[in-house]
């Protein structure tokens, strides 16, 4: 469904179509009846749903598309795209192809990265009157890395609902498979082209732990590497996602110093995502006899006694308790 199913009591029946009301989009109910909202406060717990499209007029929806199989068309996405007013997308010929893939005819605008003020304009005012949009890509999920972005700000700013759709996504895809750590992870989208901007980037991530992704182009793939080796070290793991969902779909885990040398020989092909291993954790300097016997002076200075100073500072510093007060007595 393109938005939450509504909850509705077993065997009741389907209540009218509301009216919009001001400030609010009006719900259009699908060919079959069914609930145009939730279920009231005075409803039972025990509800089915009825899986039903429901379509709400004035939404923006962000629908993602396949990064390289057709086969990750959800059902979800197939209706969403049928049932909208009008389609954003990215490139009009792409999204044009995907269509004709699912037999469907719908108005497009395009919105890009290059006229995302009049583009954005465009869509927000059909959103306004009480159309429905689906914003593409040409590849993934909109409004990550991605223009969209503006866009679905811009609808928050003047309470214009949004929804998203679940779908494909080449960072979740290539983080899963890559085999580096994904208990944390921080997405890092393309470098900038400006070699101060980028210098600036990378310095940032120096010190990171968490596991990092980058999106790069074939043609940019070897300089990126050759950055990633100066900031992280030629034997920092890596693992490179090339040609995710398709026939040649490639993983290959290796370092960034063996990366840069084989993409040197082999000129590289396809659309890569960068899974790169964080730093080790830094391991924090234990505190030396000298760091108490410090300690202890200070709590005495402050009133502490003897005794209490050491057996506090032990406890701070994770010392030994009698090794910390013989070093203090100096026996």
């Amino acid at each position: 469904s393109l938005c939450r199913p509504p909850l509705r009591r077993a065997g009741a029946q389907a209540a009218p179509a509301a009216p919009a009301r001001a400030g609010l989009p009006a719900l259009r109910r699908p060919a079959g009846g069914g609930a145009a909202g939730p279920a009231g406060a005075g409803d039972s717990a025990h509800t089915t749903v009825k899986p039903e499209v429901i379509y709400m007029a004035g939404t923006l929806y962000l629908v993602p598309t396949p990064i390289g199989n057709l086969g990750d068309i959800s059902r979800r996405i197939a209706d969403t795209l049928g049932e909208v007013d009008f389609i954003a997308a990215e490139d009009t010929r792409v999204t044009l192809k995907l269509l004709n893939h699912l037999g469907l005819k719908k108005p497009m605008l395009s919105y890009y990265r290059h006229n995302t003020g009049a583009g954005g304009e465009a869509v927000l005012s059909r959103l306004l009157a009480g159309e429905s949009c689906a914003l593409v890509t040409d590849a993934g999920t909109p409004a990550v890395s991605d223009p969209g972005e503006e866009l679905v700000a811009r609808c928050a700013q003047q309470s214009i609902p949004v929804v998203t759709i679940p779908g494909p996504c080449a960072l979740v895809t290539a983080l899963a498979a890559s085999g580096q750590p994904t208990g944390r992870f921080t997405f890092e989208g393309f470098l900038a082209m400006n070699k101060k901007n980028r210098r600036a980037h990378l310095d940032a991530l120096r010190e990171e732990e968490r596991t990092m992704i980058f999106y790069e182009a074939p043609h940019k793939l070897q300089a990126t590497l050759k950055d990633l080796c100066q900031t992280f070290g030629a034997d920092r793991p890596v693992s490179l996602c090339r040609e995710l969902t398709k026939l040649h779909e490639e993983i290959r885990r290796t370092t960034l110093g063996q990366a840069e040398e084989y993409y040197r020989e082999n000129p590289p092909k396809g659309e890569f995502v960068l899974v790169v291993r964080g730093a080790p954790p830094k391991r924090e300097e234990e505190a030396t006899l000298e760091d108490g016997q410090a300690l202890v002076e200070e709590l005495m200075a402050q009133g502490s006694s003897q005794r209490d100073a050491v057996k506090q500072a032990a406890k701070t510093l994770g010392l030994s308790r009698n090794q910390l007060y013989d070093a203090v007595v100096g026996k």
